[in-house]
């Protein structure tokens, strides 16, 4: 019997689900997870689907969201918005 590779975006089937992944990384991560997992996201919601709302060719997403892309700020926030998310800020607690 062979193994399959894990794709964590065959996991992020739900709204709940995809919220708890990106804050999950947005805590423990770095800057180069928080681009991964965007992207995995956005790998789980369809990229045809994020490419359309977001104005961004397939090719530049998948580009922009790979393992050491550093994309601008606008992208992410345009993707963000797309996977139905947003970035907030709280309070640390001291």
């Amino acid at each position: 019997m062979g193994t399959s590779k894990f794709d964590i975006a065959d996991y992020l089937d739900s709204k709940e689900m995809i919220a708890e992944y990106l804050n999950s990384v947005l805590e423990e991560g770095d800057n180069d997870d928080v681009i991964v997992a965007i992207g995995h996201v956005a790998k789980a919601i369809g990229m045809t689907k994020i490419a359309e709302e977001t104005g961004m060719s397939r090719p530049s997403l998948y580009k922009a969201f790979s393992d050491g892309a550093k994309p601008q700020f606008s992208t992410v926030m345009k993707v963000l918005k797309a996977v139905g998310g947003q970035i907030r800020v709280n309070p640390i607690s001291t």
